[in-house]
């Protein structure tokens, strides 16, 4: 692999570990803050995507379908915690893993209902399209180096806001002490409504942003899913500084393992064989390297303290 194609596979690598930390960082606030398995997190991603292509299209601008979709993600997520998930947080986990499942079922088909099974495509807003010269003869497009550009922001105010606001330490206090956060006076429902509301706008803003670059598709919340819970399980539970660090070396990994490894097996076996090993070995370099993790830190990197 030639020095060009290494450094566009690791700007990958970075872009796709900022999509997941929109993703993980709210899963990891509800989980740690409110003790809570959401396996309908995804389907909130995938809810963005829609409703920012279906909205870029009905307003004719990517701008436009950018802010409408995050209020109208944030309301799909507030919907679901007063239908469904507020009656589960006294449920055990295996309670939560059932019903939220469920609402990944559900939701899915609701969205072949609405959309149907055809990908959707959203455009390049043309303030974003080209690319930008990484070498001589090498372009890198302009819009990936948004998404990552955007991703480091709303990391770096989301970090502002957990660890230098009142709410932030509210949140804080709720992911270890609860029981004393609620004696001290603070209605404890209303602000796991507003961690629930953030996440699921987070990962509205993920699925809007991936949008133009990956299919939008009934399901594509799923696979991102399961990574985000690899992202917080290494990153350490109910922190956002871990999921940050844990979500960029989960999207390197991920990325140059699957674009490395079939290159590196050409080396020893034909191309083939090859590709079809290194294609399955990348897919499992993200959780060997979990396990190594985990093997020396059980409670993950950065984990929240007590």
């Amino acid at each position: 692999m030639s020095l060009g194609l290494l450094l566009v596979q690791g700007l990958n690598g970075l872009q796709f570990g900022v999509l997941l930390f929109l993703v993980a960082a709210g899963l990891t606030l509800v989980f740690g803050v409110m003790d809570f398995i959401n396996l309908a997190h995804g389907v909130q991603y995938m809810l963005g995507a829609y409703l920012g292509a279906s909205l870029a299209a009905w307003t004719g601008s990517f701008w436009l379908g950018l802010v409408l979709a995050l209020p109208a993600a944030l309301l799909c997520g507030l919907v679901l915690e007063w239908l469904v998930f507020r009656h589960l947080y006294e449920r055990d986990h295996l309670s939560q893993v059932l019903a939220t499942f469920g609402v990944i079922l559900f939701l899915n088909q609701a969205v072949r209902a609405i959309w149907g099974s055809a990908p959707l495509q959203m455009p390049v807003p043309a303030l974003l399209e080209g690319g930008v010269q990484l070498m001589p003869g090498l372009q890198y497009p302009v819009y990936r180096i948004a998404i990552l550009v955007a991703g480091l922001a709303v990391a770096g105010l989301l970090w502002l806001l957990v660890e230098r606001t009142r709410v932030g330490a509210l949140v804080r206090a709720g992911a270890t002490h609860a029981p004393m956060v609620a004696a001290l006076g603070v209605d404890i429902r209303g602000l796991f409504m507003l961690v629930f509301g953030f996440g699921a706008m987070l990962a509205g803003f993920a699925g809007v942003m991936a949008a133009p670059v990956l299919s939008v598709d009934p399901g594509m919340g799923d696979t991102v899913l399961i990574l985000a819970f690899v992202v917080i399980t290494i990153g350490g539970i109910g922190s956002v500084r871990g999921a940050f660090i844990a979500a960029l070396l989960v999207g390197v990994i991920e990325t140059l393992g699957r674009s490395l490894l079939p290159d590196l097996l050409r080396l020893v076996m034909a191309a083939s064989p090859a590709r079809q090993a290194g294609a399955a070995l990348g897919s499992m370099l993200v959780y060997i390297a979990m396990a190594l993790i985990l093997a020396v830190r059980p409670r993950g990197l950065f984990p929240v303290r007590g």
